[in-house]
């Protein structure tokens, strides 16, 4: 039996070598391709959607915009044209999630820094009192890239209209205050095309890994 194996080694392992390439081009070929869905109004739950889209299930996209950044520059679409970005909601003086939101979008921001492709734009609800001094304080406290980052405030029913119309993802305030808006723990992904893409819990780190996985994804589209 020795003998007959030895004789035959060699076609052996080649069968061996032929097998175990044929198996692994036939799972990879098996293997379904990995995609993102893309998110309309319809699709997402309806809290955190303006009352006048709810019914809205295709061919939803981000709406223009004009705000304000850290450093006093007007921010609008054409900024982040053909850019795959991801946005935020939050305010400048949150103790609860928004430490932990801006620490993890700071890990997005390294792991992105040297894309050109992809940039971040973190908008505050409460524009009355983060100020353009006080963005540009927060900016640098965390270590925020001007080219790459984007903090800004606005006009309050803009920056309303942004995060539950267009984004999908922040919930309505007090009934009797108008504009009023309570942020989530999203991040919210965006493509070059200003379809939503995805959310992410920005307080889990698991989220975020997994966040930053998509957005590499998108970059080779």
């Amino acid at each position: 039996m020795k003998s007959l194996l030895y004789r035959y080694r060699k076609f052996l392992i080649a069968l061996f070598i032929f097998s175990a390439v044929t198996l692994s081009l036939i799972y990879i070929q098996l293997k379904p391709a990995k995609s993102l869905p893309i998110f309309n109004p319809a699709d997402v739950n309806p809290e955190l959607v303006d009352s006048t889209m709810q019914y809205k299930s295709k061919y939803h996209t981000i709406a223009d915009f004009s705000f304000v950044n850290q450093n006093g520059d007007t921010i609008t679409q054409k900024d982040y044209e053909g850019k795959i970005y991801v946005a935020d909601f939050f305010f400048t003086t949150c103790g609860t999630i928004c430490p932990k939101m801006t620490a993890n979008l700071f890990d997005v921001q390294a792991a992105t820094l040297n894309n050109p492709k992809v940039m971040l734009l973190s908008h505050t609800v409460f524009p009355d009192t983060d100020s353009i001094p006080v963005l540009k304080s927060y900016a640098i406290k965390h270590g925020v890239v001007d080219r790459k980052w984007n903090l800004v405030t606005g006009d309050k029913k803009q920056i309303y209209e942004m995060a539950r119309k267009s984004y999908l993802a922040v919930k309505l305030g007090s009934p009797d205050q108008l504009y009023d808006m309570v942020h989530t723990e999203n991040f919210i992904l965006v493509d070059q095309k200003r379809r939503v893409r995805g959310f992410y819990d920005g307080t889990q780190k698991e989220d975020v890994a997994r966040l930053i996985e998509d957005i590499e994804f998108l970059s080779t589209q």
